[in-house]
């Protein structure tokens, strides 16, 4: 017998309410293991556009994004 089947098996046995209650912890397991998967690099998404941004490019752009932020000294 498979591990499958040993789970079908056990399934069966069950009242539906547990049924329902082994249903939920599966599309956890599902949920859990989806939030798992690496994220894409920003780099390799604009791979294709022919853009050549360096470290230099986004120092500059962080600092004109943040230069204006208000500090926890006011």
């Amino acid at each position: 017998m498979n591990l499958e089947q040993a789970v079908l098996d056990k399934l069966r046995e069950l009242p539906p309410n547990q049924q329902q209650e082994v249903l939920d912890f599966a599309e956890f397991l599902q949920q859990k293991n989806l939030l798992k998967r690496p994220l894409k690099s920003v780099k390799g998404m604009w791979a294709n556009l022919d853009m050549d941004i360096t470290e230099e490019d986004i120092t500059e752009a962080r600092k004109e994004m943040w230069g204006n932020f208000p500090r926890g000294d006011i």
